[in-house]
């Protein structure tokens, strides 16, 4: 069985410390979509029973996204290693499919940015017309640091203050740009992943091909 050598030899250890940083950056993104999930202030602020679920739809498919980093990264460094095709052809296809279920991902969420803010902006306004003490508004304004809405206002708001729509917005706009700003750094590791990973298997297979 041929080994690679020269120049080839360094993308495999290119492509192993690559799939390493890869794995890592899985953990990263797994431990953003968990943060996201837990963090007390958003799951305070969506804790209703008719609170609107499609922000916790993006962070599913980003802790999802995290797993599968995980796993791939894993085979990745298996396939460097081993000089094996077939882990290398399969860490290639992964790697494929989810960059384009990420690509995906992002025009969904770009699409439905606005339409996510709404919604919260309309759950927030629904629950504070029905009662505007109760503890979910409370923790609204608590969290937020505001009061009221744009058509009702707080009688008692200092000057400066902001009504809670306007909050939810800057709040959720802040959560999903993080989404966003993770996801394009993934995207980048992944292209130059599937070049090393195309690279190497051509060359173990040229170097077979010789003996």
């Amino acid at each position: 069985m041929g080994k690679v050598e020269g120049g080839m030899k360094c993308v495999k250890y290119l492509l192993f410390v690559f799939n390493f940083m890869f794995w890592l950056m899985g953990s990263f993104v797994l431990a953003v979509g968990l943060w996201l999930r837990f963090d007390p202030e958003t799951v305070s602020l969506l804790a209703g029973d008719k609170a609107p679920d499609t922000f916790f739809i993006g962070v599913y498919i980003l802790i999802g996204a995290g797993s599968l980093v995980m796993l791939v990264g894993f085979f990745g460094c298996c396939g460097a290693v081993r000089e094996s095709q077939c882990l290398l052809g399969s860490f290639f296809t992964c790697l494929l499919i989810i960059f384009g279920a990420e690509v995906a991902a992002g025009v969904f969420g770009f699409l439905n940015k606005d339409k996510i803010i709404e919604d919260v902006q309309n759950f927030y306004s629904t629950t504070y017309n029905d009662n505007n003490n109760s503890t979910l508004i409370l923790t609204y304004q608590r969290v937020l640091n505001c009061c009221g809405t744009l058509a009702s206002a707080c009688p008692d708001t200092e000057p400066g203050s902001k009504d809670c729509e306007s909050g939810i917005k800057d709040f959720f706009n802040n959560k999903l740009y993080i989404i966003g700003y993770v996801g394009i750094g993934i995207a980048g590791v992944m292209i130059i992943g599937m070049i090393f990973s195309m690279v190497l298997c051509c060359a173990i297979r040229n170097s077979r091909e010789v003996i």
